[in-house]
């Protein structure tokens, strides 16, 4: 097993505490916009896709030039609307989703580094029960029971 740290970091409490109250405030201020789905909602949706959202801009400037070509039961105005709100929101997507796939990256390889040296932990303290020494005992017993043989043993190679 591994010991090489790849992340040696600690995050200030005040700043966790400021990016949770700032991340509220946004869902706060954005919550009487946002409509949430149900996962077959999601699915039973035309979906729009980044070669899909130039064709609704390139509507939306002909829509301007020759109006004359949408149908009389195209709503324009609604239209219009749907079109802002996902220009609008595109970048705020774009940027949830990198702050989101930095903090799971972040979480795995600390929670990995954290597991792999309660492991190391938990292996010294065996050891220590099984020769006998006795305030080793209780702490090994306690540990054994999150460190069971049920899962999976997929353990990175030793360097």
């Amino acid at each position: 097993m591994s010991t090489n740290n790849q992340i040696s970091v600690e995050i200030p409490q005040t700043v966790l505490d400021e990016v949770s109250q700032k991340l509220q405030d946004c869902k706060t201020l954005l919550a009487p916009y946002l409509k949430a789905l149900t996962a077959d909602q999601r699915k039973s949706l035309f979906k729009m896709g980044d070669k899909t959202v130039a064709t609704v801009q390139k509507v939306k400037s002909y829509l301007e030039t020759n109006p004359e070509f949408a149908p009389a039961y195209m709503d324009k105005a609604e239209f219009l609307k749907d079109e802002a709100v996902v220009t609008g929101l595109s970048p705020l997507s774009n940027l949830t989703e990198q702050l989101s796939s930095d903090i799971d990256d972040t979480v795995m390889l600390a929670g990995s580094e954290a597991l792999m040296a309660s492991m190391l932990y938990y292996g010294t303290a065996k050891e220590a029960a099984s020769k006998g020494v006795a305030t080793a005992k209780p702490v090994y017993e306690d540990l054994s029971q999150r460190f069971s043989k049920k899962g999976n043993k997929n353990f990175p190679a030793k360097d």
